[in-house]
């Protein structure tokens, strides 16, 4: 509709004109002594147009000529970003691919036409990191720090993951210093200097970078609380033998971070170091705040203290994990300790009719034979021999 009102209106101006020019009478004198001339007015209009369309058409020629050589490199570089931009597709999708070695072999052929250089090398640099290429890989990202220097800290991260996977984790860390200095500290950063400094050993860092991490919700908090609970076993099994560090260790150590599993460890290192009633208060207050069977367990098998304040603890207990058979155990091995033969039998086979165990077998042939009962004590004496060794395996076993 549009297209025939713009067609209506020109015939309408073309009309127009020619009814113009009909009734036009003037002419237009050109004098040039000794020569003139006339023309009429409409003749010297078309002539004028004429003459404009004309020097246009050729003044454009010339630019257009002229821009020649500029509209062809224009044009070449625009074909090679083209090629570039497909180049670094299909290395991109080889690489998701997983096939590497063709991503590699494309990366080096980009490096090599100067599709972008240093975004071609880092892309082999990974490629062979990908491939188990040490030597390959350091070549190129040696190559991408030169061509750009820009892409120091991706080199940086880069390297730092190829020494982790080659289990260098002092040139890790290194590298992540590096990394620290050129673009500060980031996630991903800090996520590759917690794996180094594991395994560098360094457990005081892995705290301080678990925490950062956790606080920045960049780690959940289930592996969270294991990365700090492994940190503070291994800080432990470091001060075993120190009883005064141990215990400015244990005060150090947040409130949030203990767990039943962390203070089985700490009891096991003071019970080394002799030191019996701070084991037995560490493991009675951390009990009152969260119950653990394995932890009563070692409460059971630990020597020292009032033992009928012991007993007294554990009837307390007793109330609340009536079920619990570690519990009914290390009541049972308590009285047993005292002498108390009926309450040890009542404990231990409530424990037995709950859980059957080596260990418990054990402790009622010992309870047997201390009372002249050897009929019975073989009797549990030969189930303990038929059955594994199931004992509760000590925490701290990790960290010994």
């Amino acid at each position: 509709m549009r297209g025939l009102l713009w067609l209506l209106t020109l015939f309408a101006l073309a009309v127009g004109i020619a009814l113009a020019a009909h009734f036009n009478d003037g002419y237009l004198l050109l004098v040039l002594p000794p020569y003139r001339a006339e023309i009429s007015l409409n003749f010297a209009m078309v002539l004028i147009l004429g003459g404009f369309v004309l020097l246009y058409a050729v003044l454009r020629a010339a630019a257009l000529t002229l821009s020649l050589p500029r509209r062809v490199r224009e044009f070449r570089e625009r074909r090679r970003r083209e090629k570039a931009a497909a180049s670094f597709y299909d290395i991109a999708r080889l690489m998701f691919e997983g096939r590497y070695s063709q991503a590699l072999k494309r990366a080096s052929e980009a490096h090599s036409a100067a599709q972008r250089p240093a975004l071609a090398a880092l892309l082999a640099a990974r490629s062979a990191q990908r491939l188990h290429e040490p030597d390959k890989q350091q070549t190129w990202l040696d190559r991408a720090a030169q061509g750009d220097p820009k892409m120091q800290p991706a080199c940086l991260m880069l390297e730092a993951e190829m020494h982790l996977e080659m289990q260098h984790f002092d040139d890790a860390v290194a590298a992540l210093k590096r990394v620290q200095q050129a673009s500060g500290r980031h996630i991903a950063a800090l996520r590759l200097e917690l794996r180094a400094q594991q395994g560098c050993g360094h457990w005081d860092e892995v705290l301080r970078i678990a925490r950062l991490l956790e606080k920045r919700h960049a780690l959940l908090p289930e592996l969270a609380q294991e990365i700090k609970l492994k940190a503070h076993q291994e800080n432990i099994r470091l001060r075993r033998g120190d009883l005064v560090e141990l215990q400015a260790y244990q005060r150090s150590m947040p409130l949030r971070e203990a767990s039943p599993r962390l203070a089985y460890c700490y009891a096991e290192a003071l019970l080394e170091l002799a030191a019996d009633d701070q084991a037995l208060s560490l493991i009675e207050a951390q009990l009152d705040r969260e119950w653990d069977s394995p932890l009563v367990a070692l409460y059971g098998r630990t020597a020292g203290g009032d033992p009928t304040a012991r007993l007294a603890c554990a009837d307390r207990w007793l109330l609340e994990h009536r079920d619990d058979s570690q519990l009914l155990l290390a009541l049972g091995r308590m009285c047993l300790a005292q002498r108390l033969w009926g309450k040890a039998q009542t404990y231990l086979e409530a424990a037995l009719s709950i859980a059957d165990s080596r260990e418990l077998r054990l402790e009622l042939a010992r309870l047997f034979e201390q009372t002249d009962r050897a009929e019975q004590a073989m009797v549990h004496y030969r189930v303990a021999a038929d059955r594994p060794n199931d004992q509760t395996q000590s925490r701290g076993s990790s960290i010994s």
